[in-house]
């Protein structure tokens, strides 16, 4: 069976022209730091002159959390010294 109204390859083409995506844009942060336009930088955590992010506070935070789940599987017996050094070298 022959599709009546079919769309050729040229048609199809023009149509998915505009499917590509564009880069992302990139904004310099106070601190000399690239990062995302319209959102807080990552490294100083600050947004419009203002700190937003406690960068500090952040890191801290995840840390207490890795070392907690390290010791619920050393509890559970799921937890080698391989696999930790590979995490860590990541």
């Amino acid at each position: 069976m022959v599709v009546r109204m079919r769309r050729n390859r040229s048609q199809t083409a023009k149509r998915r022209s505009h499917h590509a995506l564009g880069a992302m844009r990139t904004a310099k942060c106070e601190c000399g730091a690239l990062r995302r336009a319209h959102r807080a930088c990552a490294s100083c955590g600050k947004y419009g002159g203002k700190v937003v992010v406690d960068v500090v506070a952040r890191e801290k935070r995840e840390q207490r959390r890795a070392k907690r789940k390290e010791v619920e599987l050393k509890r559970a017996g799921q937890y080698s010294e391989e696999k930790a050094e590979e995490k860590k070298e990541a």
